[in-house]
Parts: structure tokens; sequence; C-alpha cells
């Protein structure tokens, strides 16, 4: 991979953290955005040495400024990983207008928040990667997560709308749908519907953050020019995508 410069949103824990690191293995130049946590920033800083930077992505204004903060570190930015998110679960006759409205800001109108700073820029020099991270349920659906899955849902209908308007001008914009992946917010969950997950993914296991980076590297690369609009399915069998 060329040497690049690359935004993770959600970059510091999970998932984020795998592809910020993989990404600065593959040559990059990463900074790592997190909202809440600081103590789990201070240490994926000190254990990587990848920039972090604090904003609540679901803010524009924020995104905005914070972009702008990076950029003039780091210079312009060619890749952007969508990854933050968070999980409000709940029957959809007991959700609360509050769950909705905040899985639906933070995994769905950050994506536009986000991208709306970087996607003129890309254009503009003719080189971009736009990779949200979705998830299987965002693809079948999930009872319990109607605020999670439609967000997820809505990240897969940006990426192939948005495709076609970089495409020409040399930026990709593509989806990983990660199944369930060996992450703090999985390890949460009771152990008998841990083992009732498992026992639905035909290769027997939970993922790993790691594999889902390799994706994630895979289609920042220089390389990945042809693929775009793509949703790539990384859940071990459990949801055969068409």
């Amino acid at each position: 991979m060329a040497k690049r410069n690359a935004i993770v949103t959600g970059g510091t824990r999970g998932i984020g953290h795998a592809i910020a690191i993989a990404l600065k293995e593959a040559g990059c130049t990463v900074a790592a955005t997190y909202h809440g946590n600081d103590e789990a920033a201070k240490a994926f800083h000190e254990e990587t040495g990848v920039a972090v930077f604090k904003w609540d992505v679901g803010d524009y204004d924020a995104c905005k400024a914070g972009v702008a903060e990076i950029e003039k570190a780091h210079g312009p930015t060619d890749i952007l990983v969508n990854n933050a998110g968070v999980t409000r679960d709940g029957f959809f006759h007991k959700m609360t207008p509050a769950q909705w409205r905040e899985v639906i800001r933070a995994d769905l109108d950050s994506v536009f928040n986000m991208t709306h700073q970087v996607f003129p820029g890309m254009r503009e020099r003719g080189f971009g990667r736009i990779i949200n991270i979705s998830s299987i349920n965002g693809q079948k659906g999930q009872m319990g997560q109607t605020n999670y899955s439609a967000a997820k849902a809505g990240m897969i209908g940006f990426t192939r709308a948005l495709a076609q308007e970089g495409a020409f001008k040399g930026v990709t914009v593509n989806a990983v749908a990660p199944g369930y992946i060996a992450t703090d917010m999985v390890a949460k969950l009771d152990e008998t519907v841990l083992q009732k997950i498992v026992a639905q993914i035909p290769v027997g296991r939970l993922g790993e953050a790691e594999e889902i980076a390799r994706c994630v590297a895979f289609l920042a690369d220089d390389a990945a020019g042809f693929i775009t609009g793509s949703v790539l399915t990384v859940n071990g069998g459990q949801y055969i995508a068409a």
C-alpha cells in the first residue's frame, strides 16, 4: 500500500483498534477517534503510537472541527473507516425514543457527518477509500435490535449510493459486515446466549477483530480500485448474503 493518511472512528477499542493497527502496519499514518473512554484511548496510544482524537461523531460540527485538526497534523485524508457505533438493545414495543435516536445518531448519522468532511477532497485529488463497518444484523435483522439493524442497513444503502458518485473520481466506497466477533461488546453477553450464537456459526467459533481488520486493509489498498459499492460479508457462514 502506498503511504496514505487514514482516519478510523471508534478506533481505540475492539474492531476499530485492530483496524487502526492493520492500517498502520500497511504503512498508513493513522488517526483514531473516540468519544468516551479516556483510559482506553491512552492505553491504545501508548501501545500503538497511533494519534488519538476525542469527539462525538454524532455531532456534525464536532466532526468538521476534528477532521480539520487531524488534517492539519497529518495532511489530507485518503482513507476513512466509519467504525464507531453503539447498541441500545430492547424489544421494539418497549424501546424508547432515546434508545432509537442514540443508535441512529452514533451509528448512521456519524457516517454522513464524517464522510461529508473528506469526500470533496478525495474527489478533487482523484483518490479515496471509504469503508463502512456495518453488521450481519444490518443484513438479516435481529430481534431486539430494530434500532441497530436499521442503522447498519442504512450504512449499506449509503455505501451503494455514494459508490456511484465517487467511482469516476477514483473514490471507492465499500462496507464490511462482520458477524459475531470476540470483542468486549460480545463478551458482555450471557454465556448461555453466547453458546447459542456460536452454535449458529458454521465455522464453530466467534470471529477475531484482526480478521475484520485484514478485510479493511485489503479494501483500503490502492490495488482495490475496481471494488466499489460492495458489502464484504465476514461472519463464518452464519448468514449467506446474495
